[in-house]
């Protein structure tokens, strides 16, 4: 079900600038820094450019194509966050609700403090909720984003939820054996929140997380290439990174996606296409519908896509500077100080593989990048960005 296509100068695109953000795209696959992209710009509801280049995987020869499967990891999270707030809107639940309300193993948390070498536990002064899971306060954190002690327990612990026999069940309840790294609603840290909220969907609704996604926001939205792994007849639609680095550094494995996992990762485990990330977006861009499909009022679209941290301080692994968070997006505050163009109101997110989206509501637009490439990623996220700006004429 794909979006209609427009000439981009239709859509207050130059296209000569259109067509230059694609061959400079393109330069960086003929230098082999990534095997290959699917590049998406829209516009007023139409598509101004959609183009796929390079190959799909590095050890064959077939070429990237617009239907190519990517990992989407942590694109997963505003798709989980979106699940959340329909079932909000259907009375199962506050956000002020505390997480033990559903989650009993939530109960009586402490957090590690760590001074000099010596970690002691603390009560936590109020219990994390539902708000705090969604704008990442609930002082949690991920174990790859630093060396404290808390996210030592996590890598010690095997907190990457990829263990055999774990299901989201199990994963919280791990999760919640380990001290929070901060007080909840202290500060804003990148975390492995919104798997927590995958979990509680399905407390809430009484089905898996696969399973809820897939009839309640992918089959209504036409995303039909969505899910939590690739079946056989699409094997050969899937993007694989390079097997070394173009650049020497270490790579960390990509998760396998041919097999249906136990675990269903609610903060990064969903793979996908372009044009459905395009229509799970040109639905958040038109407040909540799309097709004669509503999943979320108009007001809830625009309560998750404001800030929520105010002056709650954020790690810079979750925000930029002039950035804030929302419901499950982080959402540009100024209109200056971050270090790439956009329009106050802009939201966003990428995923660790390397994709990236972000939409702006002030231009009627919104556009994503795949590629997979895992340390390539912020530099081609930023560059993209400004790229597309570029483009615009009004």
């Amino acid at each position: 079900m794909p979006l209609e296509s427009a000439d981009p100068a239709d859509l207050g695109l130059c296209p000569q600038r259109t067509s230059r953000l694609r061959a400079i795209v393109q330069d960086e696959v003929d230098r082999q820094r990534v095997p290959g992209a699917v590049l998406l710009l829209a516009r007023r509801g139409r598509i101004g450019l959609f183009d796929a280049l390079g190959v799909q995987d590095p050890a064959g020869s077939a070429a990237m194509q617009r239907d190519t499967i990517f990992r989407l990891y942590s694109m997963t999270k505003p798709i989980v966050s979106v699940a959340v707030m329909m079932l909000l809107e259907q009375g199962k639940f506050l956000l002020c609700d505390p997480v033990q309300k559903y989650l009993p193993e939530f109960a009586n948390q402490q957090v590690a403090v760590e001074r000099d070498g010596i970690v002691t536990l603390q009560p936590v002064l109020r219990a994390s909720t539902v708000h705090d899971l969604l704008r990442h306060t609930a002082g949690l954190t991920y174990e790859f984003s630093g060396e404290s002690a808390v996210q030592r327990m996590y890598r010690e612990r095997h907190v990457n939820f990829r263990a055999p026999g774990m299901d989201n069940a199990a994963a919280t309840q791990l999760l919640a054996g380990i001290p929070l790294m901060f007080q909840p609603g202290s500060v804003g840290d990148y975390s492995r929140a919104t798997d927590v909220l995958g979990r509680l969907i399905e407390v809430w609704s009484g089905m898996g997380l696969g399973e809820f996604l897939r009839r309640h926001v992918l089959e209504p939205l036409g995303m039909h290439d969505t899910g939590f792994f690739v079946p056989p007849a699409k094997y050969s639609r899937i993007a694989q990174p390079f097997a070394r680095d173009p650049e020497g550094a270490a790579l960390a494995p990509m998760f396998d996606v041919c097999e249906p996992p136990l675990l269903e990762s609610g903060g990064g485990g969903l793979v996908g296409t372009a044009m459905d990330y395009a229509r799970f977006l040109q639905m958040m861009l038109n407040r909540g519908h799309l097709d004669g499909v509503r999943l979320l009022g108009p007001r809830i679209v625009d309560y998750m896509t404001c800030d929520h941290l105010g002056a709650i301080a954020a790690n810079a692994s979750l925000l930029e500077p002039g950035e804030g968070f929302g419901l499950g997006f982080a959402v540009r505050t100024s209109p200056g100080v971050t270090p790439v163009p956009g329009s106050v109101g802009t939201y966003y997110w990428s995923g660790m593989g390397g994709t990236s989206f972000f939409v702006d509501p002030a231009r009627d637009m919104f556009a994503i990048m795949m590629v997979q490439g895992i340390n390539q990623r912020s530099y081609y996220r930023q560059q993209f960005r400004t790229l597309v700006y570029a483009t615009l004429l009004d």
